[in-house]
Order: structure tokens, then sequence, then C-alpha cells
């Protein structure tokens, strides 16, 4: 485990298991090990695993590590609080411009960083719910909606540095954050580069819901330190609102449930003598359903369990075996933000809210009073054969909270961990150890990804594919594959990758005896009078297909013949006019995107001619086209 401050441990971990190494196994040799991921902290936390069969354990390590610079900013996230940089004209302008730093919040929302260019284009890095968004906005676009270029990172609001960095070049933007990495082109953005930067806040509060609340560190534009440069008062930096240059220390200590069987045992007893029971906490999880509270009431041989179910939050009062009360509020919890639970208790009125009211409240009046004199349970109970007052009808919770408060007194995590308060058993204190398999997917195909706190699955519905990560089709590649299963013409899906990343597509099979036909059809396969365009004497006429173009070349590539239908009747409308002179009409396509084609239907390419031009049987032999003729009757 690694960790920049003694607290809130991460694990390490190599690629999507957690990362351990054997030791040596004597007292002399020397194991070397190198990680595989850099791991930047300054406290390092070893768990041995296993013992030596010989019963002693021992441990001697040697680390190496690089010096390490750095500058760091914080925001308070309070709306004004930010650090805007304006490049000086007389710096020169690079084929390519980097932005990058390292964050840390804990805060899942929140404006990172809005850059500023020519044309009205402006790039922004936000947090939403966990993840880094790059959002594109144009001045003169009629949606007040950015357009989304990328997604990238999930629970980034872990307390824990994460590297970003957005990299233009001409119309390329490459993103990273840790260690993945997205490509994106995009063409408006050829000629753009930064006028303006601004960092946790903007100067634009309308285009943003929250702004960034947490830490940043070597915010770097280019070979330039902005958190250096604003430290010295450089023009070109101004700084805004709550900053101060050094990071506060978390002060929640999470902890977390990994094990059905996990459970904290809480030793809680008042007189209560204004009326008031108050429980409060805030947790995260990835499962549907897990006990998360549970106490007992002695004076009524009663008990209040309060649990997930359906993703929702229910609580429940029972009495000798009956249902007394029942209270359900909120919804999918089990999407692995933080949510805080409170539960109130005056005399006799109870009321259970989520995320303060935000995501569902509930009241009612209970029957019985709601007062502990013992103890109280979070996550599970203990096994059997230990002698505590604790029932558990429902599966263990399996997941992290925080901010445990009992009366509005915080639980000291901490002390539980030292076993100077409380008790527990399979917990992992000071850490919060959940992890997002669903990010990135593993599914493919537009197989949509959910997940528990052990494993995921993809839903492959309506995708075409099946397998635990939709990988396999479920579609022949061509024509003539259905023809030998027997199947007649008809409209089929064919998938000419087979698991392949290019889509499935529907296409026509004509089967004949001889042939396997595969058709595509465009938008304009009726006769289209042409009429002048408004303003001129010209006609444009698109062909779109059903297909994508990725698709289109896959099919023509994969078949023994290909051709594409053009038919035009005229009556004197020329077509070519000479051979010498400047075209009337042409048609774009062919090898290579945008070309200008001259000939027609029947003729080799290049030769400014119709078929009957090549085969020289034109009404008018001066001409290489029929509509050339420009005669009255139509062609």
């Amino acid at each position: 485990m690694f960790s920049d401050t003694g607290h809130n441990w991460k694990q390490y971990r190599q690629e999507d298991s957690l990362g351990s190494f054997p030791g040596n196994s004597n007292a002399d040799s020397v194991v070397q090990h190198k990680l595989q991921q850099p791991a930047v902290a300054r406290f390092l936390r070893l768990i041995p695993l296993d013992w030596n069969p010989s019963g002693r354990i021992g441990l001697r390590v040697e680390t190496y590590g690089c010096p390490y610079t750095s500058d760091v900013v914080s925001f308070g996230g309070d709306g004004v609080s930010g650090l805007m940089f304006r490049p000086s004209a007389g710096l020169k302008q690079k084929s390519k411009e980097v932005v990058s730093l390292e964050f840390k919040t804990m805060k899942n929302s929140g404006m990172l960083l809005h850059a500023e260019g020519q044309h009205g284009f402006s790039l922004s890095l936000e947090l939403e719910r966990g993840k880094l968004l790059l959002l594109l906005r144009q001045a003169s676009s009629p949606s007040p909606e950015p357009q989304r270029l990328a997604s990238l990172g999930s629970l980034l609001d872990d307390q824990h540095w994460h590297h970003v960095a957005l990299e233009q070049k001409h119309s390329h933007l490459n993103l990273s954050v840790d260690k993945h990495v997205e490509r994106i082109q995009i063409p408006v953005l050829s000629n753009w580069s930064i006028r303006q930067l601004s960092v946790g806040a903007s100067q634009r509060p309308n285009f943003f819901k929250e702004n960034f609340h947490g830490c940043l560190e070597n915010l770097l534009y280019d070979d330039l330190n902005l958190i250096k440069l604003s430290k010295h008062r450089d023009p070109q930096t101004a700084l805004q609102g709550n900053v101060s240059f050094f990071c506060p220390e978390l002060t929640s200590v999470a902890v977390t449930f990994p094990e059905h069987q996990s459970y904290l045992q809480l030793s809680w007893s008042t007189s209560f003598p204004s009326g008031t029971l108050t429980i409060g906490f805030q947790f995260r999880t990835w499962n549907k359903g897990g006990l998360l509270t549970t106490f007992d009431l002695p004076q009524h041989k009663g008990v209040v369990w309060l649990y997930l179910s359906e993703a929702r939050l229910c609580l429940e009062i029972h009495n000798a075996g009956k249902k007394l009360l029942e209270l359900n509020a909120g919804s999918a919890l089990n999407d692995g933000q933080w949510h805080s639970i409170d539960v109130i208790s005056r005399h006799s009125h109870l009321t259970v809210s989520v995320d303060k009211d935000k995501g569902g409240v509930a009241h009612a009046t209970s029957p019985v009073p709601v007062n502990i004199a013992n103890q109280i349970f979070f996550g599970g109970c203990p096994g059997e054969g230990q002698k505590q007052e604790c029932r558990n009808p429902f599966e263990g919770f399996q997941g992290c909270m925080r901010l445990i408060t009992l009366d509005n007194r915080l639980v000291n995590l901490i002390a539980v961990q030292q076993r100077l308060l409380g008790n527990y058993s399979q917990l992992q204190i000071d850490m919060c150890g959940i992890t997002d398999r669903c990010s990135p997917s593993h599914c493919e195909h537009g197989g949509v990804c959910t997940q528990s706190w052990t494993a995921f699955q993809c839903n492959c519905s309506d995708s075409g594919y099946s397998g635990a990560t939709c990988h396999s089709s479920g579609f022949e590649p061509s024509c003539e594959a259905y023809k030998h299963n027997g199947n007649t013409s008809g409209y089929f899906y064919i998938d000419v990758d087979g698991s392949g990343p290019i889509k499935p597509q529907l296409v026509y099979c004509n089967m004949t005896e001889e042939n396997t036909w595969l058709v595509i059809q465009h938008n304009n396969t009726e006769l289209t009078r042409v009429r002048p365009s408004p303003g001129g004497n010209q006609q444009a006429v698109r062909f779109e297909y059903s297909t994508e173009e990725e698709q289109l070349l896959a099919v023509i590539h994969q078949s023994e013949h290909c051709q594409q239908e053009l038919s035009y009747r005229c009556r004197k409308s020329r077509l070519l006019n000479t051979q010498e002179g400047s075209p009337f009409s042409w048609w774009l396509g062919g090898p290579g995107p945008g070309r200008v084609q001259t000939y027609w239907g029947g003729a080799h390419p290049g030769s400014r001619q119709c078929a009957c031009g090549l085969q020289g049987n034109c009404v008018d032999l001066q001409h290489y086209c029929n509509c050339d003729a420009d005669r009255g009757e139509w062609y």
C-alpha cells in the first residue's frame, strides 16, 4: 500500500489484481522486484500475507527512488477560487501545446480546467461523478450544451493524486488520465491555440455547475510551471478567491468491508435526555443489497435494520418476529458514488434521509421508542458461536463507509484500528478499497457493463454478439454464408469482420443459382426530376447509404465483383460538353475521398465518355454520350 500522508492508504495493483510479491527464502539472499506501475508516495506499507514455513518472519527492505519536485496549490471550491493564465504576446506559438497536472479531491464533480482559443472554440476538463470529461464548446453553436469528446477515469474523488495530460497538435487531441489514453481528432481545431487558461474556476460561471475543490500539483503549460509563476506573481498569471500554496491533509477516515462476513461493532449507550437519537454515515458500493447497520431495542425486545435492497435504502423495525414499520428512500445507490445517510428519531417521530434530502426522505411515527442501551453493528454481525446480540437476515455489506456519527459525535476509526474502541473483523481501516471493473469497460461491441463488489457482467442484448464480453458475433460474414446455410433471398445482418470492430449491417441478399448478390440501397432509388438550385443553374444530388463508410469498404474488399448503378435520363441536357471543354456534370467518389470523376457507366475511368462512346454507337458520333447530342428526345 502507499500514501502521501500516512493515512488514506491505497492498494498497489498490477493489472486488475492486487500487487504482491514473494520474499526471500533465507536470511541472506536478495530478491529484487520492479513495480510495473510507478507509485509516487511518501509512505509505503507492506503487509505480510504468509508466514515462513519454519515459523519465523522478518523484513529487510531497500527501496530506490528518484528526486521529485512538487509545486502545489489548493482551491476552496467556493465559486471564485481559481488560477488564470494568459500567455504573453511575445510567447512563441508552437505546433504542439501540452497542459499537464496532478490533482486530488474528495468532490466527485467540478470544473478542473478551461482553455479558450480563437474562433470562439474552448475546451474544458470537468469532473462529473468521479469521471474526467473533455468537452468542446463553440460560441456560435445554437445549443448551450457542450459536445462531449471523451470520458476517462473513474472514482477520481478518492483523495489520491491522479495524472492528467492534454496534448493538442493541429487537429489531434491526446487526453491521458493516469495510464489510460484516448486520441480524438477535431478538424475545427486545426489552427487553434490557447489564448487563456482558467484552472479551478472560470470567468464564465454560467458554463459550469460546480468549481473544483481540491489540490493541484505541477501544473505545466508546455515548459512553464504555472504554480511557480503564480508564487512569483508573474504578470501572465492571476489568482482569485480562496487559493493557497499547500495541500491540506485528509480529515476523514474510510473503512472497507471487503467480505460479507465483515462487521464493525461499537458501544453506544445513552440515556436520551433529549429524546433524540441520530445516526449518520456515508457509504459507496456496487452491490444492490446488504446490511448497513442494526441495533436492538432491548426495552421492547425489538430490532432495527437499515439495509440496501434493490439499490434502495430500507429501514425496518421488528418486534417478536412481526414487522412494525418499514421506510424506503433513495434509488440507484449502488452506483459507486458516496451517499450520505441520516437517521433521526425524535419523540417517536422517525426520519430517514439520503444525500441530505436530495436523494429522498421518508418520515413515519415509530410504534415503539427508538433508543439504544448497548451497542450498534455496521456492515454485518459476528459469526456463529460469538455471544453477541446481533441478528442479520440479509447479506453482509460490501463497500466503504466514512464519517460515521452517533448522536452527532464522529467515531474515531483510528482508535478502532488500534483496538482502543469497539470491535471489528475483516475490515480494512483507513482506506477505501473500491475498484471500478467497468472503467475501462471490458464489454465489446456496445455491450453494457454492470458490476458488483467482486465481479462484472456484460449485457449483450441487442448487440448481436454473445459471450462473457460480447465478443462472439451472432451473424454470418457474408450473403454467401447465409446461402450455404440454406437461406433464400431476403434481408440479413452480416458481420464482415466477425468479432472485429466493424458493426453488423443490414443488407439484402439476392441469391440466384449462379451468383449471390449483396445489395445495399441508397436514399435515391426513385426517379427524381432535376431542377436548378435557387440562385444558380445547378443541381446537386447526394446519395446516402444506410451503412457507414468503414462497412462499405469492408464489403467491397471481400467481394469478387462490385458495381454501383446510376441512371440518368436526359432531354436537351448535356453531360460532358466536349473532350476539351469543362464538363457540365461530374460525380465525386472512386478510390480516395472527394475525387472528381467525369466518366459515366460502362466507360473507363478518366475517359470522359459514356458506354456508347466506348462502343462507338452514340446517336451522334461527334459526341461520346447520347445526352450530349442535345436532342429533344429522351435518352
